[in-house]
């Protein structure tokens, strides 16, 4: 079995004149990964995403499983097929609410490496939009856009020895990153949905996104393209235990109306 035209050219288009070791210590595996990852899955009839968005899932599902050697290799590809740097970034900061800054911080670090490597100049622009006296209040608004009107007194709901991290989730969560410009609504929805699929455990926090996703236009078939193209870097179970989240979403959706 050799590597298929496409793999290569697509190999080619994100890591310019590069050649991995792989063709030498593991010719067979690197073929059949190429081949399947860079050419079936994404002529895959139906499952294909715009090389944008693919890229800011695949990063944003590598920060879900820790893939931090992988990360490291897809940032410039990501940036080759026109992800920008207020995007990677963005994704990298909202990662910390869902993800913690413990498994954050050394992908930050990686990604300022890799665009200062490529002569980007930081701190970027400043993307906040919030301040400390209405981060709570626009991160209720947020959450109110995206989930419905239900969201408003979220905040000060639930038992009062916990009421706090409601309270946090609408300050810190929203608040502070929702708010931000850099990506919209879908876009930050669909990142969220990666983080949470990619890292496993969270499929009552997956299925809610995935009807967060739906309610800003991102519909199933959608979401089962993000999670088709994001397998590859993720596996067969968390996939499916994704699409799972997905169909319930829509369940939820459908007895809703």
């Amino acid at each position: 079995m050799s590597m298929t035209e496409f793999a290569k050219q697509y190999h080619e288009k994100m890591f310019p004149g590069y050649a991995s070791k792989f063709l030498e210590t593991d010719p067979e595996f690197i073929e059949r990964f190429d081949n399947f990852a860079f050419d079936e899955v994404i002529n895959q009839p139906g499952q294909g995403l715009d090389d944008r968005t693919r890229f800011m899932a695949i990063l944003a599902t590598l920060l879900g499983c820790q893939g931090i050697d992988e990360f490291r290799c897809m940032l410039p590809a990501a940036l080759n097929f026109g992800v920008t740097p207020v995007e990677v970034k963005e994704i990298a900061y909202q990662a910390v609410a869902y993800l913690g800054i413990g498994r954050v911080f050394p992908f930050l670090k990686a990604t300022n490496e890799i665009l200062e490597e490529r002569g980007v100049k930081l701190p970027l622009e400043a993307q906040a939009t919030t301040t400390a006296e209405n981060r709570r209040a626009n991160g209720t608004q947020a959450q109110v856009d995206i989930f419905g009107e239900g969201m408003r007194d979220f905040w000060q709901s639930g038992p009062e020895e916990s009421r706090h991290i409601n309270l946090w989730l609408a300050d810190s969560c929203f608040g502070d990153y929702y708010t931000r410009t850099g990506l919209d609504y879908a876009q930050r929805e669909m990142i969220t949905f990666c983080f949470l699929a990619a890292q496993g455990g969270c499929e009552p926090q997956l299925t809610s996104h995935a009807v967060g996703n739906m309610r800003v236009g991102s519909d199933k078939a959608f979401l089962i393209r993000v999670i088709s193209q994001c397998l590859p870097y993720i596996g067969y179970p968390r996939s499916l235990n994704a699409l799972r989240c997905v169909n319930e979403a829509a369940k939820q959706m459908e007895a809703a109306q």
